[in-house]
C-alpha cells in the first residue's frame, strides 16, 4: 500500500508518502510545499492544490493521511487551516484517493504506542520506523510521515478494516 501523508496548513503544507508492505516501510518522497506570505490567499490556496495534485500525480498513492484539525484559540488560524484542508481533499478527490483522518492522539498511539508521547519522540520513532539518517526537516514533513506511518498501521489492522467498510 502506498500511503500518502500530509500535516495540512497554508504556509506550510507537509508531506510524505510512504510504501508499506508486509509489514516494512520505504520512502518514497517527501517534504514541503510552501507559500509566502503577503501573497494573496486565494493565490496560497492554489499553489497548495496545483503542487499536491503533482505530487499525487508523480507518486500514485492508493489513500491519503491527514491529521484531524482541531481548535486552537486563534479562529483565523483555524479557518484559514479549513480551508487549506479543504483544497487538499478536493485534490485527494480529484484524483480519486479516500481521505482518513486521524487525532494526534491516534497518530502518537500508532507511532509511538503511547498516545501522550512528546512530539520529538514522535518523530524519533518515525525516524526510526522509517530507516532515516535524520529527522526531516521542517517538522510539518515528520509530522505527515508520521501521519503515513498512523495510516498504514490502522488500515492494516482489524479495526482499521471495519472503519473502511463503513463500520464505525
Amino acid at each position: 500500500m502506498r500511503v500518502l501523508g500530509i500535516d495540512p496548513g497554508y504556509a506550510i503544507v507537509g508531506y510524505g508518502v510512504v510504501d508499506y508492505i508486509g509489514n516494512k516501510f520505504s520512502v518514497v518522497e517527501y517534504g514541503a510545499v510552501t507559500t509566502q506570505a503577503g501573497v494573496p490567499f486565494d493565490r496560497r490556496l492554489e499553489t497548495i492544490y496545483d503542487d499536491i495534485t503533482a505530487i499525487m500525480l508523480r507518486t500514485s498513492p492508493q489513500a491519503l493521511s491527514m491529521e484531524k484539525l482541531f481548535y486552537n484559540n486563534n479562529a483565523k488560524t483555524v479557518i484559514d487551516v479549513s480551508q487549506a484542508r479543504g483544497v487538499l481533499m478536493l485534490a485527494a478527490r480529484k484524483n480519486g484517493l479516500e481521505v482518513f483522518e486521524y487525532t494526534p492522539l491516534q497518530v502518537k498511539q500508532s507511532v509511538v504506542g503511547y498516545g501522550r508521547a512528546e512530539k520529538k519522540q514522535v518523530q524519533e520513532m518515525t525516524r526510526r520506523i522509517l530507516g532515516l539518517e535524520s529527522i526531516p526537516k521542517p517538522d510539518d514533513t515528520a509530522d505527515a510521515l508520521a501521519m503515513a506511518i498512523c495510516h498504514a498501521h490502522c488500515s492494516g489492522s482489524l479495526m482499521g478494516k471495519l472503519r473502511t467498510r463503513g463500520y464505525r
